[in-house]
C-alpha cells in the first residue's frame, strides 16, 4: 500500500504543475490592433523606427533585420538561436529586460495575459500581411 502512495501523491503533484503552466487565452487581432498602438511610439509594420520593423517578425530570427542596430545583447540572443514565435514573444513582451538583459528595449512590459495573446495575434496576422507587400 505504501508504494502505491508515492507515485499517486507524485502524478497529483505533477498534473497541478502542468495545470499551472497553461497557454496564453486565445487572442483577438482586433483587439491587439488597439495594443499595437503602444508599441508605435517605436515601432512600425513596414518600417525600421528607434525599433526594428514588424514584418515578416514571426519566425525571425532576433537581432537579423538588415541595417537595424540592435543591442549587444539582442545580436547575442539571436546568434544563439532566439527566433520570434509565439512562445517567446508572450515572455519577451511580458518583461523584456527580463528575457533579453541588456535589451535597448526599454519598455516594463504586458503583465495582463489577454493583452500579450491579443498583440500576438495581430502581429501574426499584420506581419503576415505586411510582409507579402515586400
Amino acid at each position: 500500500m505504501h508504494g502505491l502512495l508515492v507515485p499517486a501523491a507524485l502524478a497529483l503533484s505533477l498534473a497541478g504543475f502542468v495545470s499551472v503552466a497553461s497557454a496564453l487565452p486565445p487572442g483577438d487581432p482586433a483587439r491587439g490592433e488597439k495594443v499595437y498602438e503602444r508599441c508605435q511610439a517605436c515601432h512600425s509594420l513596414d518600417r525600421d523606427r528607434t525599433g526594428p520593423h514588424h514584418a515578416g517578425l514571426i519566425g525571425r530570427r532576433a537581432g537579423s533585420v538588415t541595417g537595424f542596430a540592435y543591442s549587444p545583447a539582442m545580436k547575442k540572443a539571436g546568434a544563439a538561436g532566439l527566433v520570434w514565435n509565439e512562445d517567446t514573444l508572450d515572455k519577451f513582451l511580458k518583461a523584456p529586460t527580463k528575457f533579453v538583459p541588456g535589451t535597448r528595449m526599454g519598455y516594463a512590459g504586458i503583465k495582463d495575459d489577454q493583452e500579450r495573446s491579443d498583440l500576438i495575434a495581430y502581429l501574426k496576422q499584420a506581419s503576415k500581411s505586411e510582409a507579402a507587400k515586400h
